[in-house]
This record gives C-alpha cells, sequence and structure tokens, in this order.
C-alpha cells in the first residue's frame, strides 16, 4: 500500500493540482494507474438545489482489490477535511452513511467492503475467508488510504483532518478502526456499535426462537408488541420528572412483565427472555422502542411494513445469515434447533474477523486520536447495555479514558434514529471541534426534526451524566435542562 501511495503521490506533484482544482481535471483521475487499484469513473456533478447531495463535486468511482468497490465525492469548495462514512448490516453495495457531509466541505468516501448482495443477506460471505476477512476490517482500511491518497492528489495538498463516522455495523467498522489501525483517523465517531457480532448473533437466535417459536408464525402481532410498550411508557415515563413519552434510562425502569395486560402465559414467558441477558454472553434488551414501527416490529417481533428475503424479523434475518454463513458455512442450518450456550465456541473464529470487543485503546491514545461512542437508549435492533458496558470497561481499564472517548445515550431514540426522542445530532462538528480545537464535548444538543421544523431539542450529556429538567420553561427546549 505505501508504494501505491507514493505513486499518487507523485502523480500529484508532476499535475501540479490545487486546492481549486477544476472540473474539468475531474474526468483526468482515471488516468491514475498504481498496483492494485483501479478508478473506473470519475465525472463532474454541478451544484443542486435540492436533494441529499446538493454541492458541487467530482465523484470518483474505483476498486481496490478483487473487488473492493468504492465512491469517493470530492467537493470543489474543500474544507480541506476527509471524512469517511460507514456501511449498514451486511452492506452490500457502496454504502457511505455520512456521504451528505460533501454538502459541508468534506471530502467523503464509502465502500461495499468487497461484496454485493442485500443489506440482511450474508450468503456471499460462504466459504469465502477473503470476503470475510475485508468485510471484518479489511476493506475499510484499504478503502481509507486510497481514498486519502486520491484527495491528496486532486487537491495537490494534505488534508487537515480526517475522521470516521458510522452507526450499527459502520459503529463496529468505526471501533474496529480505533482498535487495529489507530493511525487511520484522527477523530471516530461511533454509533450503535455492532461491536460483540458473536454475542449479537447469539441474542439474535435467542430472540428469534422466542418469537418465531415454529420457524415462521409470530408469536406477537404489532397490536400486542403496541399495548406492552403502551403499559412499560405508562409506568415508567415520569420517572425522569416529565412526562413526554420518552423514558429517560430503562434501566430506572422496574416493570413486571407477568402483570402486562393482554397478554396469554406463552407470550409473556417469550418477553422475558426477549429482555433478559444471553445468558454470559451479551447484555439484555432494555424496555422501550415497543410501540415504534421501526422499533420492535421491525427487529425483534415482525409485522412491519418492512419485508426482507432473509426472515419476519431483522434479528431474526441477521442472525441466521450470520450463523449460516459466517459460523457454520450451512445455508441449511436451522435456528430452532441451535443451543445458544455454545455461540462462544462455535463463533470464536468469526469473532476474531468481526468483533470490536477490544477494551485497550492505549494505540489509539497514544497518537492523541478522539472517539465519541453514542447510542439510542430505544434502540430495539442493538442494545444499548451492550455500549455501555464497553465504554465502562474502557474506563476500568484506564482511568483517563475521559480524555480521548467519551459517551452519550439518547433518551427515545431508536436503532440510529428515529423514534420519539432527539435524534439530529450534528457528530461531525462535535468530532471536529474536539480534534481541531481541543474542545472536548461534554454536552451536546440533539434535536427533533419533522417537516423540516424542530419540534423538540435536548443536551446529551457525557455519560454517566444525564439531562434533569430545571423545572421551568418548556420541556421541549434543551435550554431547560442541566447535565447532572
Amino acid at each position: 500500500m505505501k508504494n501505491q501511495l507514493l505513486v499518487v503521490v507523485c502523480l500529484a506533484v508532476a499535475s501540479g493540482a490545487s486546492a481549486q482544482t477544476s472540473h474539468a481535471e475531474c474526468s483526468h483521475l482515471v488516468m491514475l494507474k498504481f498496483p492494485d487499484v483501479k478508478v473506473t469513473a470519475a465525472a463532474s456533478v454541478p451544484a443542486a438545489s435540492t436533494g441529499a447531495i446538493r454541492a458541487a463535486h467530482c465523484k470518483v468511482d474505483g476498486v481496490i482489490g478483487t473487488e473492493i468497490k468504492f465512491q469517493l465525492l470530492l467537493p470543489d469548495e474543500w474544507n480541506h477535511k476527509f471524512l469517511m462514512g460507514g456501511g449498514g448490516g451486511y452492506v452490500g453495495g457502496v454504502d457511505n452513511q455520512y456521504r451528505a457531509a460533501v454538502n459541508d466541505g468534506y471530502a467523503t468516501v464509502g465502500t461495499d467492503t468487497g461484496h454485493q448482495g442485500f443489506v440482511t443477506d450474508a450468503s456471499w460471505a460462504l466459504d469465502n475467508p477473503e470476503r470475510q476477512i475485508n468485510f471484518g476490517y479489511l476493506a475499510v482500511h484499504r478503502t481509507a488510504e486510497v481514498a486519502k491518497a486520491i484527495v491528496r492528489s486532486y487537491y495537490g495538498t494534505n488534508e487537515a483532518h480526517d475522521y470516521f463516522m458510522g452507526c450499527s455495523n459502520g459503529g463496529r467498522e468505526a471501533l474496529m478502526e480505533a482498535q487495529r489501525f489507530p493511525d487511520d483517523f484522527e477523530g471516530i465517531v461511533a454509533g450503535a456499535p455492532a461491536l460483540d457480532f458473536v454475542g449479537i448473533g447469539a441474542q439474535f437466535i435467542k430472540d428469534a426462537q422466542a418469537a418465531f417459536p415454529d420457524g415462521k408464525t409470530p408469536l406477537f402481532t404489532p397490536a400486542a408488541i403496541k399495548s406492552v410498550g403502551a403499559q412499560i411508557l405508562e409506568k415508567c415515563d415520569a420517572a425522569d420528572g416529565v412526562k413526554d413519552g420518552i423514558i429517560d434510562d430503562p434501566r430506572t425502569c422496574s416493570v413486571d412483565v407477568a402483570a402486562l395486560q393482554g397478554l396469554t402465559d406463552q407470550q409473556k414467558a417469550a418477553l422475558k427472555k426477549i429482555y433478559a441477558p444471553t445468558g454470559t454472553i451479551y447484555p439484555g434488551q432494555p424496555f422501550g422502542g415497543e410501540t415504534e414501527a421501526a422499533g420492535w416490529p421491525s427487529w425483534i417481533t415482525g409485522g412491519s411494513p418492512m419485508q426482507m428475503p432473509q426472515g419476519p424479523s431483522l434479528r431474526y434475518a441477521f442472525g441466521t445469515q450470520f450463523f449460516k454463513f459466517f459460523v457454520f458455512g450451512d445455508p441449511s442450518w436451522d435456528y430452532t434447533k441451535y443451543d445458544v450456550s455454545h455461540a462462544a465456541r462455535d463463533g470464536r473464529r468469526a469473532g476474531l474477523i468481526l468483533n470490536t470487543t477490544n477494551t485497550d485503546l492505549s494505540a489509539f491514545k497514544a497518537k492523541g486520536h478522539k472517539l465519541i461512542l453514542w447510542h439510542g437508549w430505544a434502540d430495539a435492533g442493538l442494545t444499548p447495555l451492550a455500549t455501555v458496558k464497553y465504554y465502562e470497561d474502557v474506563k476500568s481499564r484506564d482511568a483517563a479514558a475521559g480524555d480521548y472517548t467519551r459517551l452519550f445515550m439518547l433518551p427515545g431514540v431508536l436503532h440510529c434514529d428515529g423514534g420519539p426522542g432527539p435524534d439530529t445530532v450534528d457528530w461531525a462538528a462535535a468530532i471536529d471541534a474536539w480534534v481541531g480545537n481541543g474542545k472536548a464535548p461534554s454536552r451536546i444538543v440533539a434535536r427533533k426534526v419533522e417537516k423540516q421544523q424542530v419540534t423538540r431539542s435536548r443536551p446529551l450529556c457525557m455519560y454517566p451524566q444525564h439531562a434533569v429538567y430545571s423545572g421551568s420553561g418548556s420541556t421541549d427546549d434543551e435550554k431547560n435542562f442541566v447535565c447532572r
């Protein structure tokens, strides 16, 4: 890879590229030739008044190695910073969760991590170690190196700062970069990270066995789960002193599942299993997200409008695909017959490739780099308790961890976004202020935006602090809350 970077830098010097590179020069990027990387297309894209991507930019497509595809956006008005966005689920197409950062002047890139397919499909991993390793950790690292080299060639100068941001599997990619490749990014934002693939897989299978015990028929209707959520919310909403349709911290909420109304004994037993930890492997599922279509119906119990060929719920789909194609290499594997207590043993090899549970961030710390973790408390996709545990373990290992990593929890927010809680946060500004200006985040404002209007705002407080209502003013205005 060092030879590849050297060739690109030489090309930059030879071309005399500058920070004011014109549109005409964008197409010249297809002429870049260096080992194991091919730029397949480069085209100028004019500014637009609507849409997710509005800034004028140069769009570059390429392939690294056998099949790692990437797309890089180079804005005409560059802020001299580079931001790579992560990919969700099993990826399967070039994904950049923060590609809209180009509107703010960032050069930004995403990758398919070396395979194509539906986001819940992992069949591409069957008996293919190269694809598994690319997805696990290598493709993001290689894409970052290549993209930064092209950025430097195009603008004729190095970037001032480089960042990575991702949520879910993108959050796992973010932690992987901090743990395995601490040189790659000065600032990293990891949202709702799928940090323990083996533990997650075991939890997902446990929950699929509970919610779909016969392998196909859902045990719960969306109406039944909505009723469960409403009963829990009624009991726990005001525990934080504000009745606003949000459970601030579900760990403070005590509910007897056996006392819930409108459920059969079988349904109550299944709920207890879903809320419970997966043995000693993985934390349990806290209360919250049951009433939202993008919460429990989509992820756990089925019945949401979203349909997928890999199963009736996202946990069913992701869990069965993981064990079929990463663990056992058997497309006919039957989840209903599996003993999840064997998951840690059976998934050990896959975990070595995919897991980001390493709490030793000393190499990342030594570089002076910064990490922001965040998670929605109402996340029905990945339990927020796993992120809390990871952060607490990092702090237990290093009492000075707050100097380089901080956690923010988002009450009422589902998986990556959605839910009644404020879910819109300028994470790029937060990490940039920390890295670029030394302003460590302790209070970040989150907003709920509906129909382009801010309907609610709240402060996100550095964990373990949380937002407390001051006692006067609107409870939908962050100014009326303090961090304690």
